[in-house]
């Protein structure tokens, strides 16, 4: 695929994601994709934890952003790179909250080979809910 193709690739995932669309969203997936985590240093791999962490996300992260802002998006070679600011919902308090997240959606073979994403640790957590503690360190799943 050409960068032009790749990139087309990595904005319907995005659009995929933000329509709540869960087929969609894994159609635009390689078959062993990998989100790395960071900094905490952790990676959740393979087609059965992207379902599982989008069939989390949309369900219950989703209902809690108020909005967001797209700051930034650029592209290489390696990928499609987004910086968002995200008004999210405190799910005990009810506040709303600024959280600043950097996802770049890596290029793969025929779709994306995953995100490496840039977030505090308690939006990883809230963001990933269950699937965050099948997480393991960078490198660890691989193979």
């Amino acid at each position: 695929m050409s960068r032009e193709q790749k990139v087309k690739v990595a904005l319907a995932h995005a659009a995929a994601e933000t329509e709540g669309d869960l087929e969609a969203t894994l159609a635009t997936l390689d078959p062993d994709p990998v989100y790395e985590l960071q900094p905490v240093g952790l990676e959740v791999r393979g087609m059965d934890a992207a379902r599982a962490y989008y069939e989390y996300f949309f369900a219950n992260f989703m209902p809690l952003i108020e909005g967001f802002e797209l700051r930034s998006e650029w592209e290489n070679d390696e990928g499609l790179g987004q910086e968002y600011v995200m008004q999210l919902r405190d799910k005990e308090s009810g506040e709303v909250h600024a959280e600043p997240i950097i996802g770049i959606l890596l290029f793969g073979e025929t779709g994306l080979a995953g995100e490496r994403l840039y977030a505090s640790e308690s939006l990883f957590k809230v963001m990933f809910g269950p699937i965050y503690d099948r997480a393991v360190p960078v490198g660890a799943g691989a193979g």
